[in-house]
C-alpha cells in the first residue's frame, strides 16, 4: 500500500497495512450493497473472516485511491478511538498508544503531518524487531552456556554416584544391624498390645451404660437443629419472596403513574373526572414502550436509537460491561476498561433520568475487586460460578411485566434471550457512539 504521492516516502509497514485493511473489512461488511464501491462488491459478499484475506491487495488499493471509502472506514476508527484520533488531530500522540494503531489512525484520518507520524511508528515498529533480534542472540549464548554446566554437572554426578555406592554398602550392614533391633522390638510390642486389649476391654465395658444415653441424646439435638433450620429457611423465604414481590409491584404501580403522567400531560387533559365522550367506545392509544422504537427508520446502531429509547418514561437501561468495552477498547486493562465505561455512563445518567444497571462477568477477576460507582449507575458482578448473561436475564425477568426496558449487549444469545423476555436489545456499539457524542 504505496502512499507517495501524499507523503509517504515509502509503502506503509506490513503491520500497520493489515489493521488498516481488516478495519475496512468490517466496515465493508457493514455496508448497504448499493454504498459498497464497485470493485469491492465480490468481496462484501465474503465470510467476515475470510473478507480481509482474501480480499487485502483490493481493499488496501481502493482505500488509496478512493478518498471516500477511506474517509467512510476513518469515521468507524474515529468512533472506536475517539480519544486516539482527537490527540493526533492536535498534533500529539498519547504515549500508551500502540505503533501500529498510530499509523493506522494517521494513515486514514489524515491529520496535519500524519506522514510524519507514520514514519515514527515505522521506526518503533523497527526498533522492536531489532529488540527481538538482540533476545534470540541472547538465547543462543544462554543454551551454549547451559551446555557447558550440563557436562560439568554430569562429571559431578558421576562423581557422587561413587559415592552412593560406597554409602549403600555401608547402609546394608546398618540394615541387618537394625533388623535385629526390630525383632527384639516387636516381641516388646506384642506384649504391650496383649495387655493394652485387656485394659480396653475394661474401659469398654465401663462405657457401654452411658454409650445408648448419650446417642439418644445427640439424635434428639439433630432432629431440633434440623427443625430449626427448616423453620428459619421457610421464614427467609417468606421474607424474600414478599420483599420481590412488593418491589415488583412497587416499580409497576411507578411505571404506570409516569406513563398516565406523560400521557395526561401530552394530550392535554383536564382535571375533571370525565366527559361525556369519555362514555364512547373506541380505541385507545397504546402507552409508549420498548417495541415502538424508533417511530421512524433508523439503522440499528443510530445513537439517535438509544435516545429515543433513553426518552421512555421509567425505562431500565441494563449495560453488558465487559461486552462493551471490549468492543471499544479491548487493549486496556480491566481496571481501565471498568474505569472508562462507567465514567461515560456517569455522565449519560446526569443527563437522563432512567434506571442504569452495569454488569460485569465476576469470572474474569481474580479477587473481589473496588469500584466507585457514578451516582445513577448501579454495578453489579455476576457471582462464582455465574457468568454476567445469566445475571442479565436474572434482572430482567425480575421486572415487572409491562416495564420498558433495554439491553446493551450485542452477544446475539443475550439479545435474542432478552427479546422473548420483552426487553429491547441495543448493540454495543450503539451505546459506544452515544456515550462518543456526549
Amino acid at each position: 500500500m504505496s502512499s507517495a504521492g501524499e507523503g509517504l516516502s515509502r509503502p506503509l509497514p506490513e503491520q500497520v497495512r493489515l489493521h488498516v485493511v481488516e478495519v475496512a473489512a468490517q466496515v465493508l461488511g457493514s455496508m448497504q450493497a448499493t454504498a459498497v464501491p464497485p470493485p469491492l462488491r465480490g468481496i462484501a459478499k465474503f465470510d467476515p473472516r475470510k473478507r480481509a484475506r482474501l480480499g487485502s491487495a483490493p481493499i488496501a488499493a481502493q482505500l488509496e485511491n478512493d478518498k471516500e471509502f477511506r474517509e467512510l472506514v476513518a469515521e468507524s476508527l474515529q468512533a472506536a478511538w475517539p480519544e486516539l484520533v482527537a490527540s493526533l488531530a492536535e498534533g500529539t500522540v498519547p504515549p500508551a498508544a500502540e505503533p501500529v494503531l498510530v499509523a493506522a489512525a494517521a494513515y486514514l484520518t489524515r491529520p496535519p503531518g500524519w506522514p510524519g507520524l507514520v514514519e515514527e511508528a515505522r521506526a518503533d515498529l523497527e526498533r522492536a524487531a531489532s529488540a527481538g533480534t538482540q533476545r534470540e542472540q541472547a538465547e543462543i549464548r544462554l543454551r551454549e552456556q547451559l551446555a557447558a554446566h550440563r557436562a560439568a554437572a554430569k562429571e559431578e554426578i558421576e562423581r557422587v554416584r561413587e559415592q552412593l555406592r560406597s554409602a549403600r554398602a555401608e547402609n546394608s550392614d546398618l540394615r541387618r544391624k537394625l533388623h535385629d533391633a526390630r525383632e527384639r522390638t516387636k516381641a516388646a510390642e506384642a506384649r504391650a498390645d496383649a495387655l493394652e486389649a485387656e485394659t480396653a476391654e475394661a474401659r469398654s465395658r465401663a462405657s457401654s451404660a452411658n454409650g445408648a444415653a448419650e446417642s439418644e441424646l445427640r439424635r434428639l439435638k439433630e432432629r431440633l437443629a434440623d427443625a430449626e433450620r427448616q423453620i428459619e429457611a421457610s421464614r427467609r423465604a417468606a421474607r424474600e419472596g414478599r420483599s420481590m414481590e412488593d418491589a415488583r409491584v412497587r416499580v409497576l404501580m411507578d411505571a404506570l403513574q409516569d406513563a398516565a403522567a406523560g400521557l395526561r400531560k401530552e394530550l392535554g387533559l383536564p382535571t375533571t373526572i370525565s366527559r361525556p365522550a369519555d362514555y364512547v367506545s373506541a380505541v385507545t392509544p397504546g402507552e409508549p414502550g420498548v417495541t415502538g422504537v424508533p417511530a421512524r427508520a433508523l439503522a440499528n446502531d443510530d445513537p439517535q436509537l438509544l435516545d429515543q429509547l433513553l426518552a421512555i418514561p421509567n425505562l431500565h437501561l441494563i449495560i453488558d460491561g465487559y461486552n462493551v468495552t471490549k468492543t471499544g477498547y479491548p487493549s486496556l486493562t480491566l481496571a481501565d476498561q471498568r474505569a472508562r465505561l462507567l465514567t461515560g455512563l456517569g455522565g449519560l445518567a446526569v443527563q437522563v433520568r432512567v434506571e442504569v444497571t452495569c454488569v460485569f462477568d465476576g469470572a474474569e477477576l481474580n479477587g473481589p475487586v473496588q469500584v466507585s460507582a457514578p451516582r445513577g449507575v448501579r454495578v453489579m458482578f455476576s457471582a462464582p460460578g455465574e457468568i454476567a448473561d445469566d445475571l442479565i436475564r436474572r434482572l430482567v425477568r425480575a421486572e415487572p411485566v409491562g416495564r420498558a426496558i433495554a439491553v446493551v449487549s450485542s452477544d446475539r444469545e443475550v439479545a435474542d434471550s432478552v427479546r422473548r423476555m420483552g426487553a429491547r436489545p441495543v448493540p454495543s456499539l450503539t451505546l459506544l457512539r452515544r456515550l462518543g457524542r456526549s
